[in-house]
């Protein structure tokens, strides 16, 4: 009764002052607009970390001694013959020296063969000499030339910054967050743009080719191919519109849905500027998704309004039926919705975190946008006679249909839908077992395999023995414990071991260098490539690595491992990580400590255990917070496991769907499945709902299910395929990530519709009571 009286309060309130509201929702809506202008991408490399894992927490602590994950390797491969020509060495110094003054560029972390601190070490009859792989006095003589091709293998960066064929040079820096020229946050669209005209643009030619990878690169040309994301979001637009109107069939009432979902989206972008937020290349989905859901809600309110038209209400009385009949199911199903996004806050990943914020402020403005402002306008909208006469048609045109899907609310028909249920739930608890936390497959996932990046990082992968998938292990130990015999030797096991360990590619270590250079010491004999066990042999095998080389700090009481590894596929990233974990386990010393790690591997497997312990814990708390809202609603469990079980089934598919199309759960991928909870919530809340009203009338249950779907069931079926045809655009974006999400939210609205259509009836069919006092007000 308490509800009956709020519900009747509001809306006297709401329809007693409709010119008010318009003009608040004009005004709101301009000032938001204004807002949008100062909406700007904001991408960040920190963003992308889960600053609370453990692996982090070193690489935080590290990073100023050793650089950090946000590396950019630039490549510049011969196109004919090798990289000993007078014009290859020349273009290689000038891009270096160009590298050096892009912005955000650590300059001292910048190393080519050009930079002061890629040297060699030989043996020579007075002992050990080294210098500049490049020497200051270098000509492009032929001489000079052969001298640098044995510098490069005294150097033994060959793999690492020259090619192992010798068909191309790399260029390696770190990039800092902040752009130390203006104090402020550095642009990494900015960055990648830069290095595309400075770098690519400027010294790619007929003998040269360049190739460029990193995380900045990443960001530039995902936010690139975002641009063509507003194509298809108009093109699911514009195929939205046609197909509202073409169920309406009144451009005035396929206007008012569109633009009530367009306002939302435009509500919810303008509060980000204003709540000090911008938005991730990542996060340029989430709009089209809030207008999806919009769409969605809207439909269900001009269905319930044509039906009270029907039935002979004028305009005014329509939109107040139907915002009693929808103001409590349509604010369930969006809370719902938004308690599913709001617990993907979980993973403390900022990016994701604030792809929270956005999708829940949209669903938010949903509440007030559909809830509100459409049955207002919808009060003001005249239908005439020609308007009901097509309206009868199509009712007339459906009955047969919703005849044949009435069937699922009896016994026999219902008994065959249960048991393809439990076939279906089978077979989503095989294949659903089989996802994998993290990514799939070789390159960049976000891109699909031939964009230039995946092209480009395949080309540095086949000619490299690096690339820039890189996990550091870091090794603590005690100060100058790089001349201690039996904490080299520890580590030198460890860097063998990781060395034949699946998906590694090298490993490179300070005890290898030291190896060498002992050897050298030896007149380069192979039978001394070992570690000296005398303390002033092993100074003189590390004294000549500086600590610009990464393997080492000030007092040697830090010495990374790093470990190069062939891709950055879920499997790999787990197998490797394992391997660390198994040995540091087995062969735990007082003096020797193994930490998780730093590069960017190292980030992508924090990543992945991140969403790994997340995901269920998210599913649990967003079923929770849907079963509990839908048992306030109907205060009955038989009900609610009317709703909850077809889209437990569905969100279960979904997971066996992404194991088939080999599509990871990852930071891209989790909301979608938040998002696949709430939008099939909506449907079921929405058919029982309507189902519930015609059971209380004491219609059995086949009748009242067959006045469900001719009114409810209609605005579903509609709208389940609507939405997923709009999406099913995004399958063809060249944004790889946009198209996993497209044949996922395809998948999901489609499903989750027959889902509420035909599995929801069939369980009513045996779980509700053949009494309808269950369902008293």
């Amino acid at each position: 009764m308490k509800i009956n009286a709020f519900r009747t309060g509001l809306e006297k309130l709401i329809f007693n002052n409709r010119r008010i509201l318009l003009g608040f929702f004009i005004l709101i809506t301009l000032l938001m607009s204004y807002s949008l202008t100062n909406l700007r991408i904001d991408a960040g490399f920190s963003k992308q970390l889960p600053l609370e894992h453990e692996y982090m927490q070193t690489y935080v602590e590290h990073r100023k001694e050793f650089g950090g994950a946000n590396r950019i390797l630039i490549a510049l491969m011969t196109k004919q013959g090798d990289i000993f020509t007078p014009e290859f060495f020349d273009t290689l110094q000038k891009a270096t020296d160009d590298v050096f003054f892009i912005p955000g560029v650590d300059r001292a972390q910048v190393t080519s063969l050009f930079t002061p601190n890629v040297r060699f070490t030989e043996v020579v009859e007075d002992g050990i000499a080294g210098g500049n792989v490049v020497p200051a006095d270098f000509e492009t003589t032929a001489a000079g030339l052969e001298k640098v091709r044995k510098n490069i293998l005294k150097a033994g960066i060959l793999g690492r910054l020259v090619a192992n064929d010798f068909t191309g040079a790399a260029i390696s820096a770190q990039l800092l967050e902040v752009d130390p020229a203006t104090g402020e946050k550095l642009d990494f669209i900015k960055v990648a743009h830069l290095l595309e005209e400075q770098i690519r643009d400027k010294y790619q030619s007929d003998q040269v080719s360049v190739h460029i990878i990193g995380f900045a690169k990443v960001i530039g040309d995902i936010a690139d191919g975002a641009k063509r994301v507003i194509l298809f979001f108009f093109v699911a637009f514009v195929i939205t519109s046609l197909l509202v109107f073409f169920y309406t069939r009144s451009w005035i009432l396929t206007l008012i849905p569109i633009s009530c979902s367009l306002i939302a989206v435009i509500w919810q972008l303008g509060l980000l500027p204003i709540l000090g937020y911008g938005i991730d290349p990542m996060g340029l989905l989430v709009p089209f998704l809030i207008f999806a859901i919009g769409v969605s809600h809207a439909v269900q309110m001009i269905t319930a309004n044509t039906a009270e038209v029907r039935a002979g209400a004028d305009r005014l009385e329509a939109a107040k039926s139907c915002f009693r009949q929808l103001l409590i199911p349509g604010f369930i199903a969006l809370a719902s919705d938004t308690i599913g996004f709001i617990t993907i806050q979980l993973i403390e990943i900022r990016v994701i975190q604030e792809m929270a914020v956005t999708a829940s402020l949209g669903v938010a403005v949903i509440i007030l946008s559909n809830l509100i402002l459409l049955p207002i306008l919808l009060s003001y909208v005249k239908t005439g006679r020609r308007y009901k006469r097509r309206v009868d048609q199509q009712t007339q045109t459906l009955r047969p249909v919703w005849r044949f899907f009435e069937r699922a609310a009896e016994p026999k028909f219902a008994t065959v839908i249960i048991i393809a249920a439990v076939f279906l739930l089978g077979f989503g608890l095989w294949k659903g077992s089989d996802i994998k936390i993290g990514d799939m497959h070789r390159g960049v996932p976000e891109l699909r395999t031939d964009s230039r990046y995946n092209q480009d990082s395949k080309i540095i992968t086949e000619h490299f023995s690096i690339g820039v998938d890189l996990i550091t292990v870091i090794v603590e130990t005690k100060p100058d414990g790089c001349i201690d015999y039996d904490i080299m030797t520890a580590i030198d096991r460890f860097a063998w071991h990781m060395n034949n360990v699946d998906g590694v590619q090298s490993v490179i270590g300070l005890p290898g260098i030291a190896k060498i250079i002992n050897s050298g010491w030896n007149e380069g004999s192979l039978k001394w490539r070992v570690l000296p066990r005398n303390q002033a042999t092993m100074v003189q095998a590390v004294g000549y690595v500086p600590t610009s080389s990464g393997l080492l700090n000030s007092d040697c009481s830090v010495m990374p491992v790093m470990i190069f590894t062939t891709d950055h596929k879920a499997e790999t990233i787990a197998n490797i990580v394992s391997e660390v974990k198994n040995y540091r386990n087995q062969h735990a010393t007082d003096n020797v400590t193994f930490r998780l790690a730093t590069g960017n591997v190292g980030v992508m497997a924090a990543t992945n255990e991140e969403v790994s312990a997340a995901q269920f814990p998210i599913l649990l708390y967003v079923f929770g917070a849907v079963t509990l809202l839908c048992f306030y609603e109907f205060r009955s469990i038989r009900a609610v496991l009317c709703i909850i079980l077809p889209l437990a089934l569905v969100s279960l598919l979904a997971y066996a769907l992404m194991s088939i199309l080999q599509i990871g759960l990852k930071v891209s991928t989790l909301p979608v499945v938040a998002l696949g909870v709430g939008v099939g919530v909506d449907y079921g809340i929405y058919i029982f709902s309507r189902l519930r009203s015609y059971l209380r009338k004491g219609q059995t249950l086949q009748e009242a299910y067959l006045h469900t779907l001719a009114i409810t069931g209609t605005g579903v079926v509609f709208t389940g395929v609507t939405l997923a045809i709009g999406v099913a655009t995004w399958i063809f974006s060249p944004l790889k990530f946009q198209a996993d999400m497209g044949i996922l939210l395809t998948f999901m609205f489609l499903v989750n519709m027959l889902g509420a259509i035909l599995l929801l009836p069939a369980l009513a069919c045996f779980l509700l009571p053949k009494t309808t006092k269950v369902f008293s007000e």
